[in-house]
């Protein structure tokens, strides 16, 4: 199955469906890409669905990596959602759960970034 990824600014976050495989190949080099273009055009702030992703490998974790380092430095971040048991299970074994914010509600992960916002 191709990668599948559909994304909506909402309340000024940008929320980015993913559904398929992200595996090393042109479902890699297709969400870069499409990253790289979002970022491109100034959205940093980003909240990734990942509730239809059946698979992700190594390749797979890296570029979810390279996408939370490029936010972070573009002074945004990047925030998983609905994460797939077996991907939930595949973060913890790599400790990477510590390094990304995961919600299952997608009304507290936007909350998330007004918490971390500091006062003017």
């Amino acid at each position: 199955m191709a990668i599948y990824m559909v994304e909506k600014i909402i309340k000024g976050l940008l929320l980015v469906d993913v559904r398929g495989r992200i595996t090393l190949g042109p479902e890699t080099v297709a969400l870069r890409a499409k990253m790289k273009q979002l970022f491109d055009a100034g959205q940093t702030r980003i909240i990734m669905d990942l509730g239809e992703v059946t698979y992700i490998d190594s390749s797979g974790l890296s570029t979810f990596v390279a996408i939370y380092a490029t936010a972070r430095r573009m002074g945004g971040d990047l925030k998983l959602l609905h994460l797939p048991r077996g991907v939930h299970q595949l973060l913890q074994i790599t400790r990477l759960i510590t390094v990304f914010e995961v919600y299952e509600d997608l009304e507290v992960a936007q909350r998330s970034f007004a918490a971390a916002t500091p006062e003017a």
